[in-house]
């Protein structure tokens, strides 16, 4: 593969790159106090904090991890995004109001008001490892590694794949190069981070916003046309039979996406990352306003639910597209997005320059939210709270930056010495995997410490703790034990023995049954299917982390509540609730759950006569839509009438101007759209 960025392309690329941290450097110029570095001075329009929550959560990881995952598995992926609204919905009118009430730097202040230093501390130590290791290393090595792709030439060389793929080429980095790129974004993010803080964070976050939209809008338009558009694509995955990769729903048992995981544990890891995730809700802290807040927050969310349509179908797209044109290449699924740039931009317009600057902005985005927000834990929740409790502002601001110096190398060593650099996972879900090893038990000990008084501080603390046990043991458990460490392979095989007719070679079979004679496979997979529990079969014979997350969740919300009732009650730690702080009735609370508890029953009822085809998918989609519309409508109402009786301004505005500003009306449209979309997608 030849170079393909021209002279324009590099021009553009670098332009845009030096723009940006040009502005992020004059955003954080004169950054003097704490609350300037960390807060952005709490003076963020609701603009900035849409930008920023979609530019830090949608880095690289979205536009060439979800791709990828589009290209190998399919529309499913959206579950991502569309759940993302809960997470956004929980976020804004339920966890929110308590944060701002409490003026808080950072989430693990809360817990340490609900609850006591021990589970601050052990948030804070969680979250900077999430966003450094977890977070950060991966976002430099695929930004790295997309680098390479593009670049071409001798950054990249081409091999013979192996295995079922044998006879296909398949092209691979070369690491120095990769190397070189991980410590040049690293450099380049720490840069206007360090010197700017949180306002310069959001101000590049909110161009960087515009240059990710761009670049993938562009590429998906483009992918579309040259395959013949969007009902090409429906009419090319149409003819699959049985093999469709525009469905939302999988199997149950399937191995990364099932159905009933994706409604259940996804859910709640969508809770976790949008309602209690430093890194995201930080933004939101910096708002001038609950109302500036509520409004990026809801904006945010309809940017997010662009990404099913670029980023995801168009990797569906890409699939047809490479079965048509690339036959000869095998494509692993991270190297998708660059691989498409490179068939289908035409070379010499700059569109490569405007397509890269997007995606290096992307990880530069998110990279550098996680550097600030780490950085705030420690100095707030660290060096302020056990080191300098008297620290001045400049000390604040000085140890933030040199924290950013120590993760941003931790993070720059991670993605060179752990991570492989042409590895063929999907790298996606792979981050989704290891980030909710440890936080089912954060979760619980802020929900269930947010909406029930009777939690205790040794609560909070134990359930922290269980739930990253629990999420280790329960799927060793349930792997060795339930699944008996039946490989995936063999597994298949067990349920459709006939696929046997077509494995030849001895590569082919899976390590179970390498080494026998026919007989003796067809035996041994009739022997593992009479012997399979009706959980494996409905299951699989390793838990999907979806899955896991569930029994987790469960597993810790019992020993919140049987250690709750076992420890001492503190009524001055009770009152750090959503009803006291939020300035709810607990009747507000009551009929909030009660509709939740009436969506999901009317919900679940559309569901089943979709499947069984008594209604259609566009009729099932209105009536949800519709239902959810009304219940927000009727919550706007309320807020609006609200706000007429306070005697300010609004007072004095027509109904239309009050409903247009009200943003409950557009966080029903925003909940309405994506409930239609999962029930459309069927």
């Amino acid at each position: 593969m030849g170079e393909v960025f021209t002279p324009l392309d590099l021009v553009i690329f670098f332009v845009a790159l030096i723009v940006v941290m040009g502005v992020g450097l004059y955003a954080g110029r004169k950054e003097e106090t704490s609350g300037d570095y960390y807060l952005a001075g709490r003076s963020v329009r609701w603009w900035g904090v849409a930008g920023s929550i979609f530019g830090s959560n949608v880095s690289a990881n979205h536009m060439v991890g979800m791709m990828g995952v589009g290209f190998t598995i399919g529309f499913a992926q959206s579950h991502f995004e569309l759940g993302a609204i809960a997470g956004l919905m929980l976020l804004c009118y339920g966890f929110l109001p308590v944060y701002r009430k409490l003026n808080l730097y950072t989430l693990s202040e809360y817990l340490e008001k609900r609850y006591d230093a021990r589970s601050r501390i052990s948030y804070a130590v969680i979250m900077v490892l999430i966003m450094v290791v977890v977070q950060m290393g991966p976002g430099l090595y695929i930004g790295a590694r997309s680098i390479c792709l593009v670049l071409g030439g001798d950054a990249v060389h081409e091999v013979e794949a192996e295995g079922a793929d044998e006879g296909l080429t398949s092209i691979q980095v070369n690491t120095n190069y990769y190397y070189g790129f991980v410590i040049a974004l690293s450099v380049v993010a720490a840069a206007y981070t360090i010197q700017g803080g949180l306002k310069a964070v959001i101000m590049t976050d909110v161009l960087q916003s515009v240059l990710l939209l761009a670049a993938g809008l562009v590429v998906a338009w483009l992918t579309f046309h040259r395959l013949g558009g969007w009902g090409a694509m429906m009419s090319l995955d149409a003819a699959q039979d049985g093999a469709q990769k525009m469905h939302l729903y999988l199997p149950s048992n399937h191995a990364q996406l099932p159905w009933t995981g994706v409604l259940t544990g996804l859910m709640a890891m969508h809770f976790f990352y949008w309602g209690t995730n430093q890194f995201i809700v930080q933004r939101a802290l910096g708002a001038q306003s609950d109302a500036e807040a509520r409004l990026g927050i809801v904006t945010a969310g309809f940017l997010k639910l662009l990404i099913p349509f670029f980023s995801i179908c168009g990797g569906v797209a890409a699939f047809y597209l490479f079965r048509r044109e690339l036959p000869e290449e095998k494509i692993d699924s991270d190297a998708v997005f660059t691989r498409l740039v490179l068939l289908i931009i035409p070379a010499g317009y700059g569109i490569v320059g405007l397509i890269s600057a997007g995606v290096i902005g992307a990880i530069l985005s998110s990279v550098d939210s996680m550097m600030n927000s780490a950085a705030t834990i420690v100095a707030v929740d660290l060096y302020q709270r056990y080191i300098n409790p008297q620290a001045t502002d400049r000390q604040m601001i000085w140890i933030g930056r040199v924290a950013i110096v120590v993760f941003v190398i931790i993070a720059a060593l991670v993605a060179i010495f752990i991570l492989d650099p042409n590895s063929t996972d999907n790298f996606f879900l792979q981050i989704a995997n290891y980030q909710n090893y440890f936080t089912p038990g954060l979760l619980i000990a802020f929900a269930m410490g947010m909406f029930w008084r009777r939690g205790t501080a040794t609560a909070g603390f134990a359930t922290i703790v269980a739930g990253v046990v629990f999420s280790w043991g329960v799927e060793a458990g349930y792997n060795h034990y339930v699944g008996g460490g039946l490989s995936r392979e063999a597994y298949e095989l067990v349920l459709n023995p006939a696929q046997l007719e077509n494995m030849t070679e001895e590569k082919a079979f899976p390590e179970e049954l390498k080494g026998m004679t026919s007989e003796q496979r067809t035996e041994y997979l009739a022997t593992q299917g009479s012997q399979m529990s009706t959980t494996v079969r409905y299951f699989g014979p390793q838990l999907n982390f979806f899955h896991r997350v569930v029994f987790v969740l469960g597993l810790s919300a019992i020993v919140y509540v049987l250690v709750s009732f076992v420890t001492h009650r503190d009524p001055e730690k009770e009152r750090y609730t959503w009803t006291d702080l939020g300035g709810h009735a607990p009747e507000d609370l009551r009929h909030i759950f009660l509709a939740i508890i009436a969506s999901i029953l009317n919900f679940a009822i559309l569901g089943t006569l979709l499947y069984h085809d008594i209604l259609t998918p566009l009729l099932s989609a209105s009536m949800a839509f519709l239902w959810t519309l009304v219940l927000f409508a009727r919550a706007a109402a309320t807020s609006i009438a609200k706000r007429v009786a306070s005697g300010t301004k609004d007072a004095e505005r027509s109904a239309i101007a009050l409903w247009i500003t009200e943003d409950r009306l557009w966080a029903g449209l925003l909940c309405g759209w994506a409930v239609f979309m999962m029930y459309y997608f069927k």
